[in-house]
């Protein structure tokens, strides 16, 4: 075989890799968000939301932010779920009391301290356990 010809099936295998490792984290994500909201039910999605206490958002790498309201689970999906990264301290820049999917909201890399990007929120969907 010649050196190219490795050199490519090398590339190749090396991205396969790194493909399956997103999927992977994605996957796990989508689970975790699932056993969440388990036993409640979707109502309209708002595009803000009261969110009085900060340290009930959670973020799920690669799919979600999630605001735990107690009775309510509020979930908005970014545009890029690849936005949502544990490498990434989320920035949220609010216009006022509520958390609204408008905000700015920037990752900053937890070790240099330097902007990495911008996550663009959907509407946050309520989930609730019927009564």
């Amino acid at each position: 075989m010649n050196k190219t010809f490795l050199a490519i099936a090398a590339s190749a295998l090396a991205l396969t890799g790194t493909t399956a490792q997103a999927a992977t984290t994605a996957e796990k994500g989508e689970a975790r968000l699932e056993k969440m909201l388990e036993g409640r039910v979707a109502g309209e999605p708002q595009s803000c939301i009261f969110t009085p206490s900060q340290n009930r958002l959670k973020i799920i790498d690669e799919t979600a932010m999630v605001y735990d309201g107690g009775k309510t689970i509020y979930v908005a999906k970014p545009r890029d779920p690849r936005s949502l990264d544990k490498n990434d301290i989320l920035v949220i820049e609010r216009r006022g009391s509520q958390l609204c999917s408008q905000d700015i909201i920037k990752t900053v890399d937890r070790s240099s301290g330097f902007m990495t990007g911008v996550v663009f929120l959907d509407d946050f969907v309520p989930y609730t356990k019927p009564d």
